[in-house]
């Protein structure tokens, strides 16, 4: 079985990034499918929900309820929603939900529940007994003053229950436990490795994942690359080949600028999926990925209609040609029959001139065009009116 793979760190709601890997990684595991039609597949989205809580997001309720679980396990964290056991149940529960809206075939899998259930185990004592290669990997890309302190492996106090970023004193490979001294009582504290009472610095966790799961693709933004290269060094020390991979560049907003999570400039992907269609949304993360593209709100139309335009072409595209159109990937190798007669800029158009929230209005125009067309024939062109609506107004 090839194993694909995408990460997500659940310290903040799905965003418009999570939907891109996810969307690309399974373009690419389809077009393997059709390469290698025997090799079974499958897509792990993987869910980082033992980091601690870093700090407390400002887009949640009830922020009190946090500030006391900060550097906990995620899935230890209260949930300020109040609806699962632990917020990173909260946000796993939302990252499912979101992918599922999207039909994405794909296996969960939490950190936690492999930490714990002893999955990672027979690849976490690898990691102690190979600490000093992973430190001679490491040590070199922190700062002077981080090196005398880093550690790959982050205990988790049995006192606080936080992730700890403490000195590892001691190393007990045959025994497969390390000790250290616990900030909350001074006290040196001998654990075990395995079992989920510790964890990974998240470059030494990424390979030690991929080592234990023998992951064979994960693609990663290009913010990542110097990361991606430092895993790669530790999951060979660990024994085993990396993934392939493939780097695309980052999301920019209308002024040039990186889009962030915390300062929120750029489109969400509820912004997005209020003025056009998931599919012109797949288009956008398809074309030109080692490009660095602007994501606002003035690329959605002309996303909408190449998207458009791209599959009224292809019943009549030759087979080769049909593999190279976007649809053919975006759906999977069966997109479906066109039923849209007119573009969403003349939909724009005729909201923009008409001065009207009614679709009933709308349609009266779009008959002048296509006289045959109704909202009951056509779905695909009544779902189009109602995203030019938002869009205008």
């Amino acid at each position: 079985e090839v194993l694909f793979e995408t990460g997500y760190g659940p310290s903040g709601l799905p965003h418009i990034g999570t939907f891109g890997e996810v969307a690309r990684t399974t373009m690419v595991r389809h077009a393997f499918q059709i390469l290698m039609p025997d090799v079974p597949t499958k897509l792990l989205c993987f869910s980082d929900d033992m980091d601690g809580l870093r700090k407390v997001p400002d887009n949640v309720p009830n922020k009190e309820m946090l500030t006391g679980h900060l550097n906990q396990p995620l899935t230890k964290v209260p949930d300020p929603f109040g609806t699962h056991d632990s917020f990173g149940a909260h946000n796993n529960a939302r990252l499912q939900a979101f992918l599922d809206s999207y039909g994405f075939e794909y296996e969960f899998a939490s950190s936690t529940d492999y930490y714990t259930s002893g999955r990672f185990d027979e690849t976490l004592l690898k990691v102690l007994e190979k600490f000093d290669d992973i430190l001679d990997i490491m040590l070199p890309t922190l700062r002077q003053e981080r090196r005398g302190t880093y550690s790959p492996i982050l205990p988790i106090s049995p006192v606080t229950g936080e992730v700890l970023y403490v000195p590892i004193l001691e190393r007990n490979a045959s025994n497969g436990t390390v000790v250290f001294e616990d900030p909350a009582n001074g006290q040196k504290t001998e654990l075990p490795i395995t079992g989920g009472h510790c964890k990974l610095q998240w470059k030494a966790d990424w390979a030690m994942r991929w080592a234990a799961l023998k992951v064979d693709y994960e693609m990663a933004g290009k913010d990542l690359i110097d990361s991606v290269k430092l895993s790669n060094k530790i999951t060979r020390v660990l024994g085993e080949q990396p993934p392939e991979g493939f780097n695309y560049e980052l999301f920019l907003d209308e002024n040039g600028e990186k889009i962030s999570k915390s300062r929120g400039n750029g489109l969400t992907i509820d912004e997005w999926l209020r003025y056009a269609s998931p599919e012109s949304l797949s288009l956008f993360m398809y074309q030109a990925p080692r490009k660095a593209k602007r994501l606002y709100f003035d690329v959605i139309p002309k996303n909408v209609d190449e998207y458009l335009s791209h599959l009224s072409g292809f019943p009549g595209q030759e087979p080769k040609a049909q593999i190279g159109n976007p649809v053919w990937h975006i759906h999977e190798g069966e997109p479906p029959v066109s039923d849209v007669p007119i573009s969403y800029s003349l939909l724009l158009n005729l909201v923009s001139a008409s001065h009207s929230e009614d679709p009933a209005v709308l349609w009266g125009f779009i008959q002048n065009y296509a006289p045959d067309a109704t909202p009951e024939n056509h779905p695909k062109l009544n779902d189009l009116v109602g995203y030019a609506i938002n869009y205008f107004h």
